[in-house]
């Protein structure tokens, strides 16, 4: 792993951390419709990364995550916040994760398995792993 991708966590991983540093974020970045409608990790925060209508990728995603963080400055101690991404199954998160560290944010970590996990043969999600498969703590609109 180069210092530009995000650490791997699994969703257990994820939850014991925000359980904790309770100065973690948990930042779902699936599009708007995804976050309501499929459902999101209680006390996640949305920040999409690429939303409809036009699915670009949020030019001001790094921005919104640094306010979060209040500016974002990289220090090595236990007071920097983690900010743990997911998506649907990680593909996404670890790309905007690459982008924080690239932007110049530090400790960030990617749910590897995302909400939904992969596909199996009946091409079905939430079946194989994710946030959701683990029975960790969901809600949905």
């Amino acid at each position: 792993m180069s210092n530009t991708e995000p650490t791997s966590i699994s969703p257990q991983e994820a939850l014991k951390m925000l359980n904790e540093k309770p100065n973690s974020l948990l930042i779902d970045v699936r599009s708007s419709m995804e976050f309501l409608f499929v459902g999101h990790p209680k006390g996640a925060v949305h920040i999409a990364w690429i939303d409809e209508p036009d699915w670009d990728i949020n030019p001001h995603f790094a921005t919104e995550i640094r306010k979060l963080v209040l500016g974002g400055v990289c220090a090595e101690d236990e007071h920097t916040p983690a900010i743990i991404l997911i998506c649907r199954s990680g593909k996404r998160s670890f790309e905007a994760g690459q982008l924080l560290i690239n932007s110049g944010l530090c400790n960030v970590f990617n749910v590897d398995e995302g909400f939904e996990g992969e596909l199996n043969d009946q091409h079905q999600r939430s079946t194989i792993g994710g946030w959701r498969y683990h029975n960790l703590p969901w809600e949905q609109c």
